[in-house]
């Protein structure tokens, strides 16, 4: 074969051929893998119609606040909803929704979410635990196998709309559900209008462009406090931040929410605002980023 001896490979050349051999049969096993897996998790949700996915670069930026509130919107405007609180290690979606207890059952259909408010459909890892003060101590191949079982064994029927919210920054759990989930409508990006909230979220936009997953657009929550006496709004954390963001970013602006102490009361309390404050301008916000999701997705929404 080799005409002289320089010619034939040497032993570090053979080796690293059966490297470069070995390594392009794992990718191509691994890319069979990932592909019979979306192709099993598409037929699970293939009743679903959108799955849009919160994210946020950042805690304490209200992100679960804004995706109850979001479900609630949508729900109030007659479409099918659910909502997958895949925060592991913190599911507040539940009290949120008013949702005190809930033991699911299995069916030959699959796991059974609770019923929420506006017939939502919820599943939280808050419906496992004995008791809401015991804490989650796992680490990732546990968290990863109870988030694929919440998108693959959880029963969702017929949903316009799966809200999935996630836990902040960019971590195991954000990572699995943007590579699990086939077909992921959108991600929506909360942040506040501090410089901190939104240097963490650019993170999380690139991780999502770099991921190829389409972006709706970036909310800026907490954009200033509304005095319940006066209604003159005050921008406690800044102003603009956000917009800027999204124009530096290329990404769309969906809208800004006002600080409203009602917010925080009505989540204590299991009472989504947006129900609670109809004519209320955080309510007005939530709708208008409603709006500015629908129109993204649905073709003839509101010609």
């Amino acid at each position: 074969m080799f005409e002289n001896e320089d010619e034939q490979p040497s032993e570090n050349e053979e080796t690293q051929l059966a490297e470069d051999e070995s390594r392009k049969q794992i990718e191509t096993q691994f890319k069979e893998q990932i592909e019979a897996e979306h192709k099993f998790i598409s037929e699970k949700i293939k009743d679903i119609s959108n799955i849009i996915v919160i994210l946020s670069g950042k805690g304490g930026v209200g992100k679960t606040t804004v995706a109850i509130n979001l479900a609630t919107t949508l729900a109030l405007n007659g479409l099918r909803v659910g909502v997958l609180d895949a925060d592991i290690h913190g599911p507040n979606a539940p009290k949120m929704l008013g949702i005190k207890s809930y033991l699911p059952s299995v069916t030959e259909s699959g796991i059974t979410p609770a019923i929420g408010p506006l017939d939502m459909k919820v599943m939280s890892m808050a419906f496992l635990l004995p008791n809401p003060d015991t804490p989650v101590i796992w680490r990732g191949p546990l968290k990863m196998g109870a988030i694929k079982q919440f998108i693959t064994d959880v029963y969702w029927g017929e949903l316009d709309y799966l809200i999935v919210d996630l836990p902040p920054g960019t971590g195991d759990e954000a990572l699995t559900i943007l590579q699990l989930i086939p077909n992921i409508t959108g991600v929506v990006i909360v942040t506040t209008p501090q410089d901190v909230a939104l240097l963490a979220v650019r993170k999380s936009i690139n991780m999502v462009k770099e991921m190829h997953i389409p972006i709706l657009g970036i909310v800026e929550n907490m954009s200033g406090f509304i005095c319940p006496e006066c209604g003159h709004e005050v921008k406690i954390f800044g102003e603009g931040g956000a917009k800027k963001a999204s124009e530096e970013m290329d990404i769309p602006f969906l809208g800004d929410i006002p600080i409203d102490a009602n917010i925080t009361q009505d989540s204590d309390s299991g009472l989504p605002f947006v129900v609670q404050h109809i004519k209320s301008k955080a309510t007005e916000a939530f709708n208008t980023i409603v709006d500015n999701i629908r129109k993204q997705i649905e073709p003839h929404y509101k010609e």
